[in-house]
């Protein structure tokens, strides 16, 4: 597979108090252009890492980072990233903190005509032309996350990085922009790594799933490759067997194939360490 963005042998440490922790061992991953990568696990089993390191935010102990030919090795503005949190700006309006951003990436590129249609064009893309005017305190935590992904967007990235970007939304709000980011994947063709907790969004939203093994020393488990046509309905996947196997084979990772996983490590150390006395 002819990969865009691939992390190579990627192994992180940390320093503690107690010496070097181990986040990561040997993560290695190639994503296409235009796929949509749901990386799924339970707590504490890296994923957040994984997706600082690809933005730049951390550099890897070992192994790293290429994006389109080039190594990874600070943030830019070719991977956006959309947080739990919006992070939006109080006193500015929904415009004017998408506005930001544009000016930040695109002053002396643009003219301030072309600043401002490409603006109100994303802000258009995620259905909050609407609210452009209003302030983050004057609008819901659904249409703020929404100011959030068209500010990321406007930066024009070639890898959109979701943090968990709807894990504080009530779930008619996240099933509405869950479709929204479908409608915009389709239309954009954005590469997407995506966080989350839910394994129903994983499979509807994802071409593939990365399933992540526990820390430390958290590694990629299975990758699980979802074949549903799109553009996908959560109604009419509701009873398609295909979907179900993939949740169900999903939900068997987590807490079946996962206890295995630590028991084969555990015993692995075990040995290790027997071995180590004897010498």
């Amino acid at each position: 597979m002819k990969s865009f963005l691939e992390l190579t042998h990627v192994s992180i440490d940390f320093p503690t108090p107690n010496g070097p922790f181990c986040a990561l061992k040997d993560v290695q991953l190639k994503i296409k252009q235009g796929e949509f990568v749901s990386l799924i696990g339970h707590s504490g089993c890296g994923k957040s890492t994984v997706l600082n390191i690809v933005a730049g935010l951390y550099q890897a102990t070992q192994g790293g980072v290429i994006l389109n030919g080039k190594e990874v090795t600070e943030p830019g503005p070719e991977r956006a990233v959309v947080f739990q949190n919006h992070s939006l700006l109080p006193w500015l309006t929904a415009y004017e903190n998408v506005e930001l951003a544009v000016k930040t990436q695109f002053k002396g590129k643009m003219t301030k005509q072309e600043m401002k249609d490409w603006v109100e064009h994303n802000l258009t893309l995620v259905h909050m032309d609407h609210a452009m005017h209003k302030r983050p305190d004057e609008i819901s935590g659904g249409m703020k996350q929404r100011v959030g992904i068209a500010r990321a967007l406007a930066m024009k990235p070639d890898v959109l990085l979701m943090d968990e970007p709807f894990g504080a939304l009530d779930a008619l709000t996240r099933a509405h922009l869950q479709d929204s980011l479908m409608e915009i994947q389709a239309d954009l063709n954005n590469t997407v790594i995506m966080i989350t907790h839910d394994v129903d969004e994983a499979v509807l939203l994802s071409d593939r799933i990365v399933m992540m093994t526990n820390g430390p020393s958290a590694t990629i488990g299975e990758i699980l490759d979802i074949q549903l046509e799109r553009p996908r309905s959560r109604l009419a996947l509701a009873d398609d067997p295909l979907y179900n196997q993939y949740r169900a084979a999903v939900l068997q990772f987590l807490y079946e194939k996962q206890k295995k996983i630590e028991k084969l490590s555990d015993h692995k150390k075990k040995i290790e360490s027997t071995n180590e006395k004897v010498a």
